[in-house]
């Protein structure tokens, strides 16, 4: 749609700001569970739901926004969303039981869920393809150093204040932007009548949930249990079935087929492998630096600061660096960062020097600014207008669940090795289990690389001019 240069950086400003205020939540708990467990008297087990539910929901929500978009006007769709959010926001801040917190969580991470894959649709729509890069690094900003931000900010708020301050900072945020929205939002993309797929919603949610739930009962059960076993088995039955439900649909549900698009496919591959590595390492984290360190939730935030403002500079400079040189150099060089990061911390100890474990953190932040968001925009670059929102959808509840499913199962790695070495006792224990987790993040890491390094070309963008593979 024709836009001035002055209404797509306003439309531009107020989706980042949205950004920034819901995607703070998605990692902000980690540091303030201890304190949560300690308020609402509930078990470690128990907290870790209040981060892996609202993972598992934006996951979920997702792949629905796709047909959200195009059934619903922009503006109207977005402030539904955002005022979704900050009534989860406030139920968060009153709530006086567990339970009313997990619906709160649970409504965040829907209204979360629709504002991040529709802010993507929306820049990649207002923005000539000359300038996505650019505009995407400085989005990367949002969703890329606001997760990683949240925990250095919690742990300095939860000290000074309460957990429930994380809560109202955020509110305030997103009061000011639905405000802004008011008077800036404008209908942007396209709308077409469409039925819901009910049926396709439900395996969805059925698959990933149940995924999710047989692989963080992990930690607490053996592989080979009905606690493990069964959800797995239910998840991946129900996967399956969505997934040759939506191949026979004329217009289904979410487009499976975009996934035939070479360049597209490696771009999820490349989020997915990044987001298992990045959620996994930013729960395990600050469990290092409190619980085998012994250091406070202030001082954990302090060690990860330097690293998230490293990665909060970078982004815009790697989004002009793809835009020139394209994308290979970048994810080659940012794999290479990550895997070497991952691998500094296999063997770290209650001894550590808090210099180097930040000066790891560096590294795998500036790893996270060359790939994330240039994967992105470089992934939707080879598709066509007609396929981006499906394509945005897939992409973002994908890389959503990996990080869910890699945080699950290395956070269930790190309790069973802390189990099986409770012999050593108090603090070794726990550094063996932090280690023998970090040892399979690394794994993974030289996974990234190897896919980065052979399967990657040398190109820039193609822009719309590419072929559409989809049929």
């Amino acid at each position: 749609m024709n836009m001035t240069k002055k209404q797509r950086n306003l439309t531009f400003a107020v989706l980042l700001v949205s950004s920034i205020g819901t995607s703070l939540l998605q990692t902000a708990l980690t540091t303030a569970l201890p304190s949560m467990m300690r308020d609402l008297s509930i078990s470690a087990a128990t907290a870790q739901w209040l981060t892996s539910v609202y993972s598992l929901t934006v996951g979920i929500m997702v792949p629905a926004t796709a047909y959200l978009i195009k059934r619903f006007p922009t503006r109207k769709l977005f402030l539904s969303a955002v005022t979704l959010f900050a009534a989860g926001t406030l139920l968060a801040i009153v709530t006086p039981t567990f339970s009313l917190l997990m619906v709160a969580r649970v409504m965040q991470a829907m209204g979360n869920g629709i504002v991040l894959p529709m802010t993507q649709v929306v820049v990649l729509t207002i923005y000539p393809v000359e300038q996505r890069g650019t505009v995407m690094g400085i989005y990367g900003l949002a969703v890329g150093a606001a997760p990683v931000v949240a925990p250095t900010l919690a742990g300095i708020i939860i000290d000074l204040w309460s957990w429930r301050t994380i809560f109202e900072i955020v509110l305030v945020i997103v009061t000011v932007d639905i405000l802004m929205a008011l008077k800036v939002m404008r209908d942007i993309t396209e709308t077409e009548y469409q039925s819901f797929d009910i049926l396709s919603m439900l395996l969805c949610t059925v698959s990933f949930s149940g995924i999710l739930l047989g692989l963080g009962n992990l930690g607490a059960a053996d592989f080979i249990s009905l606690q493990v076993g069964f959800p797995l088995l239910v998840g991946a039955a129900a996967l399956v079935l969505f997934s040759r439900r939506q191949l026979r649909l004329e217009t289904p549900f979410l487009e499976l087929r975009v996934l035939k698009v070479k360049d597209y496919l490696l771009a999820v591959i490349i989020s997915m492998l990044l987001y298992a590595v990045m959620m996994a390492g930013s729960t395990l984290f600050p469990i290092y630096i409190q619980t085998v360190c012994g250091k406070s939730a202030t001082v954990s935030g302090l060690i990860m600061m330097p690293g998230s403002l490293v990665m909060a500079l970078i982004s815009p400079f790697t989004g002009r660096f793809y835009d020139k040189f394209g994308i290979r150099k970048l994810v080659v060089g940012g794999s290479l960062l990550m895997l070497l990061s991952c691998f500094g911390v296999v063997f770290v100890n209650a001894d550590t020097s808090v210099f180097y474990i930040a000066s790891v953190y560096i590294l795998r932040l500036i790893a996270i600014g060359c790939i994330m968001m240039p994967v992105v925009t470089w992934g939707m670059s080879v598709l066509g207008p007609e396929n981006t929102a499906h394509g945005t959808a897939l992409l973002t509840s994908l890389r959503t669940i990996s990080g869910a499913f890699g945080s699950a199962v290395f956070v269930a790695v790190m309790s069973k090795v802390t189990e099986l070495t409770s012999s050593q006792k108090g603090v070794a224990a726990n550094a063996a289990g932090i280690d023998f987790a970090f040892a399979g993040i690394t794994v993974v890491a030289a996974v990234l690389f190897v896919v980065c390094v052979f399967c990657v070309r040398k190109q820039k963008f193609r822009g719309d001019s590419v072929q559409n593979a989809v049929s």
